[in-house]
């Protein structure tokens, strides 16, 4: 783990201030402890729970005692860095798990409770504690959920297990309505066992409190024909970390209903149609690719993230506090809603959710470590499946609308902030946006059919293009000018299907640019990728290359820094790219141009030299491996299978093996969108608040279409303003955005601890935490480092650089044709062991990823670590004997039964028998027994067929035979060579075989032509 110097001697200066500092008690505060009063309701009884900045527990159970001590002066825990050995030794006797365990546990841990009843010797239990938001709040992490006969208690703790909060939730509200309450009040662990164990003495005759379940956070309510359902995150794993603040991806989740249980009066009578509705919600899997993070915005940019921060620090002097999520890529935001109303601090106990994909790997370059991360975020607007949701609605949004960010930092330093202290100025982060989405017109497939490709049909031509002009002004708005268009639908087809958008759009882009300043003009790239990839005269990588580098120069990317040090740069416009669908074509040129933008960014970084990457070197193997599973994952929210045709079909590698893999990824996206698509659908409206219940409407299985659910009433269009048609965009969004100034006064900050500003030291180091290094995320991801051979590296045979292209031509050839003798067969052929490119020597694997690509390292037969080369006669000796000791031999069963592993291992160590040894030899000895042919006697020993043959054979006939001119000519036409042999001329043109290849080029069957000349 990375430490910055002026991170340890913040933490020290802290340390010593809250050493030196006085507690300080607000005796206003406590004078106002009991202006808030609610009513609880348990089982048989009424009773009062009056709570601010003290909560007497004596008011919650009637007749609960207590001998605790009253201490008036206790004060808000202090931050994990400056904490006292008392409070230390408290907590660690307490607790019965260490702080670090979540990095191995996937699921949450419960409070650790004790279940002592409070104690009779006094007259009632004081239980105190701190308002929320003194000393920087508290960032709960963690969650346990208590239910009695009538209430649900969530209980949420801090990362170091020491500050908490409850929350009330009623299940017994008969209108189904929600009934939440909350404090602001912070309890210490001692104060919550307190708490929980008053309320527990006062529901014993009802059957007392237990725990439900341990959760991660509460993503929100929803309800559908009756009461309300509590939906909790159960399950998660790390993913990705930034700036010290983790991302992680949802494992699991657990619907919750709020109903009082079985046995009381409050029953639930579960209709047919609830049931119905939780069926369909089931069908939308929250443990696939759904991300949250606790203290990071992964709604937003970082570009965005970083500004944000830095004018709140320099108009108020404060952290930004109040949450500006965006609403694109809030999914669960219709879950938010009922929460918003009910708790006060909303994004205290619920957490933001978005949808796409996350990972990060880890660049080694001798010793410096290098992150990169990815993360895709889809529009909740106007979502769905393939062929349900085509184009753009009537409001300007896409269909498959997805925000791709590559995040590249050097982790000299964890954090954002830079020595100094310079906050959010850490001058290592960079980043890059690019945005694929449907071609924004109103354009529908049908679907019903059982054609793989239905034909495309143009429902609405609009001669003002308003669909277009709102989408393009909504990324004027999120990214800035330009926007830069790279359409890769086909130009030319025999029936005119993705064609007709090409000239739709073509003149969208056109009619939309008449209005446009000259310099902020859409920049239109119309490519036919799919064309140029079929052609054997266009180079498809070379004409993306190009197209990349002209994107990357014109939109820019972000950089960190500030005005002193490292100039801060930011990137105004983005790369829009589409074909017919936004997967395959589009995620192959997405690469291309996210490659060109990692070079850059690597470049501003220091890293490299030049701008530009080599393919096939280990940086761009891990980032090709990245990428692919990315257009993996949004091609299977969006078309139901994986990428049909990746990267090595358009680089013209490996075809043959991608062939088959090809079909079936082909089979699996037509069988989910004719089969599978509509139930998707309904769980997408269901979940994101597309369709909600109500009383005398159809039920949403009963639509005939959801075209009313994604577009607006047409019945409320004449009571608004209509959009102007010429200035169709916003002219602020049009200018030129400048990073904000870094000029902090930091004097008045000075006495304030690291969590007032950025509480990334608890999460990211975990102090108190016992673990070990293959426990801790930044040990776990992927790296290029599981790309190096480990004995070529230790016999320095490697080159580490992960900048260093691995072909086979890396080593000698007396290298990669030594022979080792007395080894099996996967030891017979060292060409590449000690090869560069090797990586298939290497014997670890992806802990995250299945999947083997040909670049990715897997296991093979291991090879003895120590052997004596033979010499170079001796190889020539055994090559020309059988005397080969074999260590294992070919698999028992027929081939026909052999598995893939099989047929595997025996391609990679293929093995020699003795009859084929016999059989080589008798061939490589037989020319040189026949004796030369000197005479025309015949031979003593000569065979009967022979002689018989000599015999039918009469002298005048031999004498008589001639040859026709023509054959001649045909036989001087062979022997003449030209002087360019590998040539084609005019000449050859009369030729036989000259004019089947042209036919062959007009798409004929070579098969169905005339036998061509030899």
């Amino acid at each position: 783990m990375e430490t910055c110097s002026s991170e340890i001697e913040k933490l020290q200066t802290d340390s010593r201030v809250k050493h030196h500092q006085e507690p300080q008690h607000n005796s206003a505060a406590h004078s106002t402890s009991v202006e808030k009063q609610e009513i609880f309701e348990t089982s048989g009884e009424k009773v009062d729970r009056r709570h601010s900045k003290l909560l007497d527990a004596a008011d919650v159970v009637e007749g609960a005692r207590s001998g605790i001590r009253r201490d008036g002066g206790a004060r808000f825990p202090q931050s994990s860095h400056s904490t006292p050995l008392i409070l230390e030794a408290e907590n660690m006797a307490t607790s019965t798990s260490p702080v670090g365990e979540e990095e191995e546990s996937s699921t949450a841990e419960s409070f650790d409770r004790s279940t002592g009843s409070t104690s009779p010797s006094s007259g009632k239990t004081d239980v105190k504690g701190e308002r929320y938001g003194e000393d920087g709040g508290c960032r709960m992490q963690r969650f346990s959920l208590y239910e009695t006969v009538s209430r649900y208690y969530l209980v949420g703790g801090d990362l170091l297990d020491r500050r908490f909060r409850v929350l009330n939730i009623d299940r017994t509200s008969e209108s189904g309505d929600l009934s939440i309450s909350g404090d602001d009040t912070v309890y210490t662990k001692k104060e919550m066992n307190q708490l929980l164990n008053a309320i527990d003495d006062g529901n014993r005759s009802s059957g007392g409190m237990k725990l439900k379940c341990s959760t991660w956070g509460l993503l929100g309510f929803i309800r559908f024909t009756g009461a309300y359902y509590m939906l909790l995150i159960t399950k998660r794993s790390q993913v990705a970390m930034i700036g010290g603040h983790y991302i992680y991806q949802i494992d699991g989740t657990e619907l919750v209903p709020l109903t009082a249980p079985l046995t009381s009066r409050f029953k639930l009578e579960r209709n047919v149609e609830e049931a119905r509705f939780l069926a369909i919600l089931h069908n939308l899997d929250l443990s696939r690719a759904f991300y949250f993070s606790y203290a990071y915005d992964i709604t937003r940019t970082l570009q965005h993230n970083m500004a944000r921060e830095r004018r709140s620090f320099k108009t108020s002097g404060l952290q930004a506090k109040e949450h500006n999520f965006n609403a694109m890529f809030l999914w669960n935001h219709y879950l938010l809603q009922p929460a918003a109303v009910a708790i006060k601090n909303t994004y205290d106990w619920c957490l933001p959710i978005v949808h796409g994909y996350v990972d990060q790997a880890t660049l080694s370059v001798y010793g410096r470590t290098v992150y990169i991360t990815i993360i895709a975020r889809r529009s909740r607007f106007f979502a769905g499946a393939r062929f349900l949701k085509r184009g753009a609605n009537d409001l300007g949004f896409v269909a498959n609308d997805v925000e791709t960010e590559q995040i590249v930092s050097e982790m000299l330093t964890t954090s954002f902030h830079a020595p100094g202290p310079r906050l959010y100025a850490n001058p290592n982060y960079t980043s890059y946006i690019q945005h694929r989405g449907s071609i924004p017109l109103y354009w529908t497939q049908d679907n019903t059919g059982v054609t793989p490709k239905p034909p495309i049909e143009l429902n609405l031509v609009d001669p003002f293009y308003s669909a277009a002009a709102l989408h393009f002004n909504n990324l004027f708005e999120r990214y800035g000018a330009p926007i830069y268009v790279l359409n890769l639908v086909k130009a030319r087809e025999r029936t005119p299907r993705e064609s007709k958008l090409l000239d739709e759009f073509s003149s969208a882009i056109n009619y939309l640019n008449q209005f446009l300043p000259k310099e902020k003009k859409i920049i239109h790239k119309a490519w036919d990728m799919s064309r140029a990839s079929k052609s054997r005269d266009q180079d498809v990588i070379g004409t993306l290359e190009a197209i990349a580098e002209e994107v990357v120069t014109t939109t820019g990317f972000f950089r960190n820094g500030d005005e002193e040090y490292v100039k801060t740069t930011l990137q105004n416009g983005v790369a829009r790219t589409n074909c017919i669908d936004c997967l395959d074509r589009t995620n192959a040129a997405q690469f291309v141009i996210g490659k060109r933008a990692l070079s850059h960014q690597l470049h501003a970084l220091g890293v490299i030299s030049d701008t530009n990457i080599d393919y096939d070197t280990d940086a761009v193997n891990l980032f090709t491996h990245m990428y692919h599973d990315h257009g993996d994952t949004i091609a299977i929210q969006y078309g139901g299978s994986h990428l049909v045709n990746t990267m090595e079909t358009y680089r013209k590698i490996n075809q043959w093996t991608s062939h088959s893999r090809d079909m079936v990824e082909s089979f699996k996206r037509y069988y989910n969108n004719s089969f599978l698509d509509g139930q998707r659908q309904e769980a997408y409206n269901l979940f994101l608040g597309n369709y909600i219940f109500a009383r005398g409407q159809p039920m949403l299985w009963d639509l005939a279409t959801d075209y009313y659910l994604h577009h607006s009433d047409p019945r409320a269009w004449s009571t608004k303003n209509r959009k102007n048609y010429i200035n169709w965009y916003n002219p602020e969004y049009l200018q030129r955005k400048v990073p904000p100034e870094t000029s902090i006064e930091i004097d008045h900050f000075t006495r304030k601890s690291l969590e007032y500003f950025d509480d990334y030291w608890s999460e990211y180091y975990r102090p108190l935490a016992v673990s070990s290094f293959m426990k801790i995320f930044s040990f776990r991801m992927n790296s290029t480092l599981r790309y190096l051979p480990f004995k070529s590296t230790q016999e320095g045979k490697h080159d580490l650089s992960p900048f260093r292209v691995r072909t086979g031509g890396d080593q000698d050839a007396s290298e990669r044709r030594r022979v080792r003798r007395g080894t099996s067969g996967a030891d017979t052929y060292e060409e590449e062991s000690d090869d560069a490119s090797s990586v298939f020597s290497q014997s670890t694997t992806l802990s995250k990823k299945t999947e083997k690509y040909k670049w990715l390292p897997y296991n093979t037969v291991e090879r003895p670590s120590q052997t004596q080369h033979a010499s170079r006669p001796e190889k020539e000796a055994n090559m020309a004997t059988s005397s080969l000791n074999l260590t294992h031999t070919v698999p028992r069963l027929p081939i026909s039964q052999w598995t893939l592993d099989d047929f595997v291992q025996y391609s990679l160590n293929p093995l020699v028998t003795s009859s084929e040894t016999s059989e080589y030899q008798r061939y490589i000895s037989h020319p040189l027994s026949l004796p030369l042919v000197t005479s025309a006697a015949i031979p003593a020993n000569a065979s009967r067929e022979y002689l018989g043959y000599v015999k039918s054979v009469a002298p005048s006939t031999v004498t008589t035979l001639q040859t026709d001119h023509e054959d001649i000519a045909l036989f001087d036409s062979f022997l003449k060579v030209a002087d360019e042999p590998l040539g084609v001329g005019e000449e050859d043109g009369t030729k036989k075989r000259y004019k089947a290849y042209k036919q062959w080029l007009k798409g004929k069957s070579l098969f169905k032509q005339q036998r061509m000349e030899a």
